[in-house]
């Protein structure tokens, strides 16, 4: 668990190279025009959302930090039958500017602007996704709006991420000064800091070598001190006291840890145990796959989510 937090510390060291594709992404429904798709008719200095679909299940996606919604494409050509499909683009990442999230927190305001979204579009019973930072923004919409969700599933991520560290008396007090030199080391970073770390984080993070492009172009086009915040607040958010109000049916799909001495039943008890509060919360571990499950292993990760909509 700690090598998946130091390696997304890592991938999020971005480069110079600011926004490109979405640099002055407009974020009304006529945003998508020139991009292939229909942006939801919703104002909010968080992330936009781009929409697919018109029959079916509503779909809400919430991709990870530095993420482009790109990284749910492979789910999305393996999905049983229509959907309404909801993918979310936080501002500051993936060549997104960053408006509301220049400064502050990331996660926890993307969450309530979330809830508006869902109360304003009318969407009922979404099936909500999160991957990796993204399910900790599902968690916390789940939690704290338990009417708005109707099924929760969160990819590779756990409530407290200050358990990464290694101390099981940990607390987000405790972490605090190891957060704020992360924030700052992120948000200093140069290019050439970022070109000799990301290879190797990304590496770790994606096992398949010919999928990797993806996650490292959007790691290299996300704001720096956005990733910072963002990752700071990760560290010291401590969700597990907010697990006993999360009423929707919840699935858990995860990895094996893959460092020494761990093993995939060392694993599912440190997943299983980290979510004691969510009471029949289901879990499910993808073996032969790294953090971004949905690349390494498209066929099993999308078969899961068919079960779960269904």
């Amino acid at each position: 668990m700690r090598a998946l937090l130091l390696s997304a510390a890592l991938i999020a060291l971005p480069t110079a190279a600011a926004a490109q594709e979405h640099a002055r992404h407009p974020a009304g429904a006529e945003a998508g025009a020139h991009h292939g798709h229909r942006h939801a008719d919703f104002q909010s200095g968080r992330f936009h959302v781009r929409v697919e679909g018109t029959e079916g299940p509503h779909v809400i996606l919430i991709p990870g930090l530095t993420s482009s919604p790109e990284i749910w494409q492979s789910l999305i050509d393996r999905l049983d039958g229509p959907h309404r499909l909801h993918l979310v683009h936080v501002q500051g990442f993936a060549g997104a500017p960053a408006m509301d999230n220049a400064t502050g927190l990331v996660s926890a305001p993307v969450a309530e602007d979330l809830a508006r979204y869902i109360r304003e579009q009318g969407i009922e019973n979404p099936v909500v996704i999160g991957h990796s930072m993204g399910g900790t923004i599902a968690l916390m919409l789940a939690a704290r709006h338990p009417d708005l969700v109707g099924k929760l599933m969160v990819v590779d991520q756990i409530p407290f991420m200050g358990q990464a560290f290694g101390d099981p008396n940990a607390t987000p007090e405790s972490l605090m000064p190891m957060a704020n030199m992360i924030r700052d080391g992120m948000a200093n970073s140069t290019q050439e800091a970022f070109a000799a770390q990301s290879g190797g984080s990304i590496a770790s993070m994606v096992r398949t070598e010919s999928l990797r492009e993806g996650p490292l172009r959007h790691s290299a086009t996300s704001d720096p001190k956005v990733s910072g915040n963002a990752m700071h607040e990760l560290i010291v958010t401590d969700l597990r006291p907010e697990l006993k109000n999360v009423t929707a049916p919840t699935e858990v799909v995860y990895v094996a840890f893959a460092w020494p001495g761990m093993t995939p039943e060392l694993t599912d008890q440190i997943y299983r145990g980290a979510y004691t509060g969510l009471t029949g919360a289901t879990f499910t571990r993808v073996d032969e796959a790294a953090h971004f499950i949905m690349l390494d292993q498209p066929d099993v990760f999308a078969a899961r989510v068919n079960a779960f909509i269904d």
